[in-house]
């Protein structure tokens, strides 16, 4: 199984805080790099956050609209990803995209690296 799956997703004040998770099997999990991204209703789809492999030294790059609200992490023995989202925005509203990479493992904002995508999970922030 090569797509992402992602969950975590609902409804969350402002404020609030939400984990996603996305899991991958079916590939060496760990080689590669797993983004991010998020598109709201009307808008294009943009990267959030980033990161790269062990190998790569696990570095990570934020939007900087989330950077210190979001926490990107991952746990390869899980085959595992996650997105820390804290003190929401409404602004934060928008169906949220895992990516794995299919050129290992750097991070990168560049979708067209990314050859497996989720099916989506929808945050959505409001009062």
């Amino acid at each position: 199984q090569l797509q992402p799956v992602e969950s975590g997703g609902g409804l969350v004040q402002p404020g609030g805080s939400l984990t996603l998770s996305c899991t991958t099997s079916g590939y060496a999990f760990n080689f590669y790099a797993v983004a991010w991204f998020r598109q709201a209703p009307g808008k294009e789809r943009e990267a959030v956050a980033c990161i790269s492999s062990n190998t790569n030294s696990l570095a990570t790059n934020y939007l900087d609209s989330v950077n210190g609200r979001f926490t990107i992490s991952r746990d390869d023995a899980k085959n595992t990803a996650y997105l820390q989202m804290n003190r929401l925005k409404p602004e934060d509203t928008a169906d949220y995209y895992c990516a794995t990479d299919g050129a290992p493992g750097e991070c990168t904002f560049l979708s067209e690296e990314y050859d497996h995508w989720g099916q989506g999970t929808l945050v959505t922030v409001s009062s």
